[in-house]
């Protein structure tokens, strides 16, 4: 890796920031001073910055987050925090969502620094299952569970949703599991039956289930089991 991308990553500075402070002469790598920003180093390096030891991530983090609402999953937009603000650097600055959430939307957020992983995860191709607990402003009309099972055409959409399971709870909430995630898809099918999303709360992905111990804002890195959800289905 870079140095100055090391830097970047193990500080939350900018690469430019970061190109500017080893030509102040302050980083050291080995023990020597090291000023080329293009200098490549590894796990098995010291290095050092005004004396203080940065510390490496290993790659490979695995991790769920009890999202509140309030936070976009993006690093883009300005007009709200992101989750990635409930990371210590050099994590933070390693992460990206599996998956975004809405920002009134809570629950369950996969975040992840392997690519191919998240990949297999948010492809619709995978056709891996993501569960949200809706709670709606009318009651659930009887004719809902069929429209979700056999596909909504949206508006502005040349195709219709694919099939998804409605489990009614009660009058105004149900569990609805889908396999795909179009732009504000569940509150779209539902506005397309005449009601409105009111509140709405993802807790599962693939077999992964949101730890009812993590309170919102906390996160915990997924065990080697719940890892596998990225794994692709033997045949």
């Amino acid at each position: 890796m870079r140095l100055d991308k090391f830097l970047a990553e193990a500080t939350g500075m900018t690469r430019s920031q970061a190109s500017k402070v080893l030509r102040q002469g302050v980083v050291t790598v080995n023990d020597k001073m090291e000023k080329s920003a293009s200098a490549q180093v590894s796990a098995e390096d010291l290095i050092q910055l005004d004396g203080e030891t940065l510390a490496w991530y290993d790659e490979g983090q695995y991790i769920m987050l009890n999202k509140p609402q309030g936070y976009v999953c993006s690093t883009d937009e300005r007009d709200y925090p992101s989750v990635l603000q409930f990371f210590d650097y050099p994590l933070a600055g390693k992460l990206h969502c599996a998956g975004r959430l809405d920002v009134d939307t809570t629950g369950l957020v996969l975040l992840t620094d392997d690519g191919q992983w998240s990949h297999r995860i948010t492809s619709p191709k995978h056709h891996c299952e993501k569960t949200y607990l809706v709670t709606l402003a009318d009651p659930i009309e009887e004719h809902y569970a069929q429209a979700f099972q056999e596909g909504i055409l949206l508006r502005g959409e040349k195709t219709p949703t694919q099939p998804a399971i409605l489990e009614i709870i009660d009058d105004y909430q149900a569990n609805l599991t889908l396999t795909e995630g179009r732009y504000h898809q569940v509150k779209r099918m539902f506005g397309a039956l005449g009601n409105k999303v009111i509140g709405l709360h993802r807790w599962r992905i693939g077999d992964v289930i949101l730890d009812e111990s993590l309170e919102e804002g906390e996160w915990r890195e997924l065990d080697a089991q719940e890892r596998k959800i990225g794994e692709p289905i033997s045949k």
